[in-house]
């Protein structure tokens, strides 16, 4: 007999607690902080060791996976999938088994994370999303209100929000040591095609190729078919292709611009512009881009401009900081430029610095700030599943995940349709072309449609 906490109860407790006490406070009265709780996972292959990992002291109720032969690439190192029950449509395995499952862990291409997501949410099953949350700008804000309305746990899959360094320089930060920031530069090399992730097909638009025996390649395409099969979309290279993925935004903004954006609450920016891109067309992502953001005053804080680089390092890297005391600058990262000091973070958002060597010296000499951030250890999977027994509800959750994937995908819109977008963040409307505005929720197919209930 399974083990399991009761999630309606949770629910119960949770809507009657909302109003009076944080939804990170309310546990199952009476029951063990050591339950274990009943996992599935959608996405069985590839990334979704990472879930397996971090859930692998729960119970594993249910696979599901659009290719066969994911279900045996982590077998060895994870017993458990072996015996979990496999299924290869999502909607199917929640029908079945959703009174069973108090958590799932989404680990699919980007374009069906949206879908998956909203099936598993309005069924009460507390949510764990690998990043990027959505691939449009309506998802995103569709499941910021499927967390209000269902009130179920949520975390996206950015490991650098649980590390240790982001949370010191958000409070080095508020220490004032930087004094304002207006100006941060993240960046990293790539998209490097064909290697691991990215390769170009040979025509545009691809050529079509047999579709592999262990893959149902109409549930692969989800509410973006139909289309015909080319071998470089599965199992990992269609992070290319701008109908399942983001290129280098979808790949590393959630991880690298994670600690500018929580840090410095730019969250609505007035406008966009891609600067400078190279490449890219209807089917394939850009070579690289420069892309600028645009905020306002935000509470005590100045404006700021934030820009996102990818791309060859000697076409799309910012400039080295003047102060900067450390030998070559990091191949990727996030450059802050202060009022009183400059500072860094790297590609995870973690490992925070001065620019200046000498500043960071007399900084340490006179004792770091106190912390005021809880540290968490065991990454966002293992965070969702300590908030699901009683915990603190986990730091990318939807109410922040949302609006930061928002940020990542006007910076597609704009690199994809160039020049500058103005943006009313309050209407979700591109004001200066309204012709752009049709790339702010794309069409589905039947039986693909969720979340239209909550805009009504």
């Amino acid at each position: 007999m399974m083990n399991k906490i009761n999630r309606r109860s949770f629910q119960k407790t949770a809507v009657a607690a909302s109003t009076a006490l944080p939804l990170f406070s309310i546990g199952k009265p009476g029951q063990s902080a050591n339950e274990k709780v009943n996992v599935a996972m959608i996405g069985a292959g590839n990334v979704a060791w990472q879930s397996l990992e971090g859930t692998k002291d729960e119970n594993l109720v249910a696979l599901c996976d659009v290719d066969s032969k994911m279900f045996g690439q982590h077998a060895k190192r994870f017993p458990a999938m072996e015996q979990a029950e496999k299924f290869t449509d999502f909607r199917v395995m929640l029908d079945k088994l959703g009174k069973e499952i108090d958590m799932v862990c989404i680990s699919t291409p980007d374009h069906t994370h949206f879908a998956a997501t909203m099936a598993a949410m309005e069924r009460g099953i507390h949510t764990f999303t690998q990043k990027p949350l959505t691939h449009n700008i309506w998802q995103a804000r569709t499941l910021k209100r499927a967390k209000d309305r269902y009130k179920v746990l949520t975390n996206m899959g950015n490991q650098g929000h649980t590390f240790n360094g982001i949370r010191q320089m958000r409070e080095w930060y508020e220490s004032g040591i930087f004094g304002q920031i207006t100006e941060a530069h993240s960046f990293r090399d790539g998209p490097k095609w064909n290697g691991n992730y990215f390769q170009r097909p040979d025509t545009l638009p691809p050529s079509t190729d047999p579709v592999p025996e262990t893959l149902d390649w109409d549930l692969w395409q989800g509410p973006t078919g139909p289309n015909p099969f080319n071998k470089l979309y599965h199992p990992k290279r269609w992070r290319g292709f701008n109908r399942y993925g983001g290129g280098m935004f979808g790949d590393w903004f959630c991880h690298i611009a994670d600690a500018p954006i929580w840090l410095l609450d730019l969250y609505e920016p007035v406008a966009i512009e891609a600067e400078k891109v190279l490449g890219g067309n209807e089917w394939m992502v850009a070579d690289g881009c420069r892309v600028r953001y645009d905020f306002e005053r935000r509470g005590d804080k100045a404006p700021c401009t934030f820009y996102w680089y990818n791309g060859d390092p000697k076409l799309f890297t910012p400039a080295t900081p003047k102060d900067w005391g450390w030998g070559n600058l990091p191949d990727a990262g996030t450059i802050y430029y202060g009022t009183k000091n400059n500072g860094f973070t790297d590609e995870r958002s973690n490992n925070p610095r001065l620019s200046s060597r000498e500043a960071a010296i007399e900084f340490k000499k006179a004792g770091y700030p106190e912390e005021k951030y809880p540290r968490i250890a065991g990454g966002p999977i293992l965070e969702l599943v300590n908030a699901v027994k009683g915990g603190p509800e986990p730091g990318s959750n939807f109410d922040y995940a949302a609006p930061f994937t928002e940020i990542m995908l006007l910076g597609i819109i704009a690199v994809n349709h160039g020049g500058r977008i103005e943006w009313d963040s309050k209407n979700m409307r591109i004001t200066n072309r309204p012709e752009l505005n049709q790339y702010l929720k794309e069409p589905v197919r039947k039986g693909w449609e969720y979340g239209e209930e909550l805009w009504s």
